[in-house]
C-alpha cells in the first residue's frame, strides 16, 4: 500500500467523509470553484478525492496533493453545508498527513523548519525579527534595496507584499504598555488580549488601540506575557503537531490569568484559538482545559456589541473634520465562517458619526490572502484579489475597513495594484474606531 494512503487512511475524519452528501451546496461558496468552474476546485471535490484515496480507488498523487494545497482554507463552504461537514478539520488532516510523508527540497526544508520550529513557536524570537525588519526599513537598507534594483532577484509576489508591510516594532505591546489595565467606570468583566505574533510586530498599536476600546467599554485588560503564537500558520500548513504543543502553552498561560473572557483582534488566530477543543481532544492530559478555554474566546466586535457599555465614536477630529465619510468592509473568512461573527463589525461601523456605511458586493467571499496563500500560490490568490477589487471600488469608500492581518495587507496590496491610493486606505477596524473614540 502506498504509505501516503495509509496516513490518510489513519489521519483523515471517516465520520466526515461520509457526511458529505454531494448535495454540491458548498459550489457556489467557494472561492477556487468560482473562479475556475472544476469540480476537483470544489469543497465536494476534495472530499471525493480524499475519499477515493481511502478507499483505494486512486493513489495520492502529486495532482492530489496540489488540490489539497489550492484550498484557501477560507471555510466558506462550512455554513453553506446542511449536513455540517467539518471540512476546515478534512482538510488540515489531509495536509498534516501530506507533510508527514513529504521530502521537501533542502531549502524548502530549511525554510519550513526555521519558520514553524525556531522563530513563531518563540515570542522574543519574533520580537528579534520584528528589531530585524524595522532595522531593514529605517536605516536605508530598504531604500538602497529598491534604489539599487535589488529587489528584483525576489518574485513579483514577494517584491509586492514588500512594499505595502506597516513599520515594524521592536518593542509589543506589553513593553510599550504593560500588562495590566483597569477599566473605565464600573467593571463589566476581566478579560485577556491574545496580542499575536504578527500582529504584536507589525501591528502593535492595533493591540494598543484594542486596549484603549476594552478598557473604554468597562473592561479590565490583562497581557499574558507568556503566551505565544495561536498554531494556525502550523495547523494550516500540515504542522498539526506544532500546533497542538502552542495550544497546550497558550491554554496554561491564559488558565493561570483567571479571566472571563479571552479576546482576539485578528480573525485567522480568533478561529484557531476556538477551536483548541478539538485539536486536544484526543489528548485527555488537556481536553478539558481546552475545552475551558475555546468557550471564553471571542472577537472585539462581539465583545463590545454583546457586552460593552455603548462607546462614542463621534469624534470630530478623528478625519480632518466634519464632513461625512464613505466606509466598507471585507470580512475575515475565518472570523465569519468559523467564530460565525458578522454582525458584530457592522453594528460597530454603523454607529460611527458622520460614517455611511456601504456594503461591499462579495464582502463574504475571501480575499486571497488565506495566511501564506499569497505567497504560496500567488496566481490563484492574484486573480481572486482581482475580482474583489473589482466590487472595492464599487463601493467609492475612502476606507475598506477589515478585522485580520493577512486581510488588511491583501486589501492593501489590491489598493496598490488596482491604482486606488489616495482614493481608499485599508485600515483594521480597531484603528478606524479608535480615532473616532471620544475619550
Amino acid at each position: 500500500m502506498n504509505p501516503l494512503t495509509e496516513k490518510l487512511r489513519l489521519r483523515l475524519d471517516e465520520d466526515q467523509l461520509t457526511n458529505c452528501m454531494r448535495c454540491g451546496f458548498c459550489l457556489p461558496a467557494c472561492p477556487t470553484f468560482a473562479e475556475t468552474g472544476l469540480e476537483a476546485e470544489s469543497p465536494r471535490g476534495r472530499i471525493a478525492l480524499m475519499k477515493a484515496v481511502t478507499d483505494g480507488l486512486m493513489a495520492p498523487d502529486q495532482a492530489f496533493e496540489d488540490q489539497m494545497n489550492h484550498c484557501l482554507g477560507c471555510r466558506a463552504c462550512e455554513p453553506a453545508c446542511p449536513a455540517g461537514v467539518k471540512y476546515g478539520q478534512l482538510i488540515e488532516q489531509a495536509r498534516d498527513a501530506i507533510e508527514d510523508h513529504k521530502r521537501h527540497k533542502p531549502l524548502v526544508r530549511a525554510a519550513r523548519h526555521a519558520a514553524f520550529k525556531t522563530v513563531f513557536p518563540h515570542q522574543n524570537r519574533m520580537k528579534w525579527v520584528g528589531r530585524g525588519l524595522r532595522f531593514y526599513q529605517k536605516s536605508g537598507l530598504r531604500a538602497a534595496a529598491h534604489a539599487t534594483g535589488a529587489m528584483k532577484l525576489f518574485p513579483k509576489h514577494l517584491r509586492d507584499m514588500e512594499k505595502i508591510l506597516p513599520d515594524a516594532a521592536g518593542r509589543g505591546v506589553v513593553e510599550q504598555i504593560g500588562d495590566r489595565h483597569p477599566a473605565k467606570g464600573e467593571k463589566i468583566a476581566t478579560v485577556a488580549l491574545f496580542r499575536g505574533c504578527i500582529m504584536d510586530v507589525l501591528f502593535t498599536d492595533t493591540n494598543i488601540h484594542t486596549v484603549d476600546l476594552l478598557t473604554a467599554a468597562g473592561f479590565e485588560v490583562v497581557i499574558p506575557r507568556e503566551q505565544n503564537c495561536c498554531g494556525a500558520l502550523h495547523a494550516h500548513s500540515g504542522e498539526a503537531e506544532g500546533a497542538r504543543e502552542l495550544a497546550r502553552r497558550n491554554i496554561q498561560t491564559f488558565k493561570a490569568a483567571g479571566v472571563d473572557y479571552i479576546v482576539s483582534n485578528a480573525g485567522g488566530c480568533g478561529a484557531i484559538l476556538t477551536e483548541y477543543d478539538h485539536l486536544l481532544h484526543e489528548d485527555p492530559q488537556w481536553r478539558d482545559d481546552a475545552v475551558w478555554f475555546a468557550e471564553r474566546v471571542v472577537d472585539i466586535s462581539d465583545l463590545l456589541v454583546r457586552f460593552g457599555r455603548k462607546l462614542d465614536f463621534g469624534r470630530d477630529d478623528a478625519a480632518g473634520g466634519t464632513e461625512p465619510v464613505r466606509i466598507t468592509y471585507q470580512d475575515s473568512c475565518h472570523l465569519r465562517n468559523v467564530m460565525r461573527s458578522s454582525d458584530a463589525p457592522r453594528k460597530l461601523m454603523r454607529q460611527v458619526e458622520g460614517a455611511q456605511y456601504v456594503e461591499m458586493t462579495g464582502a463574504d467571499r475571501c480575499c486571497g490572502s488565506a495566511g501564506i496563500y499569497n505567497i504560496t500560490q500567488p496566481a490563484m490568490a492574484g486573480q481572486i484579489l482581482d475580482h474583489k477589487m473589482e466590487h472595492a471600488e464599487a463601493t467609492q469608500a475612502s476606507y475598506l475597513l477589515t478585522s485580520n492581518p493577512g486581510c488588511l495587507l491583501q486589501m492593501k496590496h489590491g489598493i496598490e495594484e488596482h491604482g486606488l491610493s489616495g482614493r481608499m486606505e485599508a485600515v483594521h477596524i480597531v484603528d478606524f474606531l479608535h480615532e473616532r473614540l471620544n475619550k
